[in-house]
């Protein structure tokens, strides 16, 4: 690996949410504070500084991933997918986002983009889980307001809904 000097700031070539960008960082800038003060994605929350309550995962070619504990620099050439990219267009919700409206699996929503985007990947690998595995997968992730019960209630119905089920409200 390439020694980096700390008083200098190098170019960060990436693509963000299907789209190729660029932008400086200083060798020890976390990716939260670079998605957020350098590319204005904002939808990536600063919990713990940790990577132990999961506020800040995203995911790095396509593997969920602590932004808190990763450096900006690592990302050079890296597929990122923040909560930003999950819509598959704009005004429009995803499946799994309509299922935490339908079912307010939020409140104060900070914990809301990081358990989304696991969700997201573990869904995609694992289309037909039982809540006990949800619940044992989601236990990574620290919500402080819903109790968990509207978050599974959530990610069960979009199971059900990915499954060409109807939605529960």
């Amino acid at each position: 690996m390439p020694r980096l000097s700390a008083n200098v700031r190098h170019r960060i070539r990436l693509e963000l949410n299907g789209r190729v960008v660029e932008a400086d960082a200083e060798p020890r800038m976390l990716l939260t504070d670079f998605l957020r003060d350098r590319l204005a994605m904002t939808g990536t929350h600063v919990g713990c500084e940790h990577g132990v309550c999961g506020a800040c995962t995203v995911q790095i070619d396509g593997v969920p991933a602590r932004a808190c504990l990763t450096l900006a620099v690592q990302i050079e050439g890296a597929r990122i997918r923040t909560v930003e990219g999950l819509a598959p267009e704009p005004g429009r919700l995803s499946l799994l986002q309509e299922a935490f409206r339908r079912h307010h699996a939020l409140q104060c929503g900070f914990c809301t983009p990081g358990i989304l985007m696991s969700l997201d990947y573990y869904l995609r690998c694992h289309p037909d889980p039982d809540e006990t595995e949800l619940r044992n997968y989601l236990s990574g992730h620290l919500c402080r307001c819903t109790g968990y019960a509207p978050i599974m209630a959530a990610a069960m119905d979009a199971v059900k809904a990915s499954q060409g089920a109807p939605a529960h409200a």
